[in-house]
């Protein structure tokens, strides 16, 4: 956004609609194949579509958010926002949404506030989408990434970009820090401000966490501080290892393919187990699949703790789903949206 924003801006309000509206219906579609696929299941001995809503038990159906959807609604609003107002006040909006969630998660709520049953958010949810359309995991209806929640998450996105403006225009800006030291190195401006900007809002978000606590599942505003500021803490390391030392190594090179193809093998990592669900292999008096046959027979029977079976199933699948982006890179091919 921070490189793509400032282009949009030049080229007019109706080619900047165009295309973030593009990306979001499509990302936002995506996620919700990504649900419903493979759009078959076993019932019995026989391949069954998967209905929008499930006829035998109407309480269960085919999940509308997910994580894609709140990309793709985060991305749309955090892009109309960057798009009409500077980052100062960008930076007044995102403080007065945070503020605002937590004041309608403590006000609104019912019993303790932050759970799962207590969260305002949950009754929203229920009442656009119905129990059917909403995430089942964690034992009742309750959608991790609901309407709500995604307030925070929007400022999350706004909060990405002005990393991204700052890091673009090498910490020379007056709408985050009027005074930084000065040096003759390319970066040292830059990461300065960066990495203290970085530890301020660890700080706020830690300190936050006392009345309004650090909670995933309903994307808390000291959610968003605190993993914000890893990431900008993250990034900044990034900056000083590969750009400052100029280390280009094979570690960097591993992670350099997903990035080029991140979205595409964030779906394949979805599609690949799904699709390996089909295929029945009898075992005993049940049939299991390929992925949990071969966690059960040859991950599992690894000694040491139980964990570590996990550990080395958890790998081969990244090593997989790597082998497949470093062949893309290799063959220059980049799925977009």
């Amino acid at each position: 956004m921070s490189f793509v924003i400032p282009r949009l801006r030049e080229a007019g309000e109706r080619i900047f609609f165009g295309k973030v509206i593009k990306r979001t219906v499509l990302i936002f579609l995506i996620g919700v194949g990504l649900n419903w696929f493979p759009f078959v299941k076993w019932s019995g001995d026989s391949l069954v579509f998967k209905e929008w809503i499930n006829s035998d038990n109407p309480t269960y159906g085919i999940r509308i958010l997910g994580v894609l959807q709140r990309i793709a609604i985060s991305y749309f609003f955090a892009s109309v926002l960057a798009y009409y107002f500077k980052p100062k006040s960008l930076i007044y909006i995102s403080m007065s949404i945070l503020l605002a969630y937590w004041f309608l998660c403590t006000f609104f709520g019912t019993g303790d506030p932050y759970s799962l049953s207590g969260w305002f958010g949950t009754k929203i949810d229920m009442q656009v989408f119905g129990a059917a359309h909403m995430f089942k995991g964690e034992g009742v209806p309750f959608d991790p990434e609901g309407l709500m929640s995604t307030f925070p998450a929007i400022i999350q996105v706004i909060l990405g970009y002005l990393a991204g403006m700052y890091i673009r225009e090498q910490g020379n800006t007056n709408w985050l820090w009027t005074k930084l030291p000065a040096s003759s190195e390319r970066y040292f401006k830059m990461l300065s401000g960066l990495m203290v900007t970085g530890f301020i809002i660890l700080m706020v978000a830690w300190i936050w966490s006392l009345g309004f606590p650090i909670n995933k599942k309903i994307w808390t505003s000291s959610f968003v501080l605190h993993t914000t500021a890893l990431a900008i803490l993250t990034i900044g390391g990034v900056i000083w290892y590969a750009d400052i030392q100029g280390v280009r190594n094979g570690l960097m090179k591993f992670f350099d393919v997903f990035g080029k193809n991140a979205l595409f093998i964030y779906v394949l990592s979805g599609v690949f187990p799904k699709t390996l669900r089909l295929i029945r292999i009898e075992e005993e008096e049940h049939f299991t699949n390929p992925l949990r046959w071969f966690y059960k027979n040859i991950c599992a029977n690894i000694p040491g703790p139980p964990e570590l079976g996990s550990l080395i199933y958890s790998l081969c699948l990244v090593v997989l789903m790597w082998t497949i982006a470093y062949w893309l890179d290799r063959k220059k091919i980049y799925i977009k949206v």
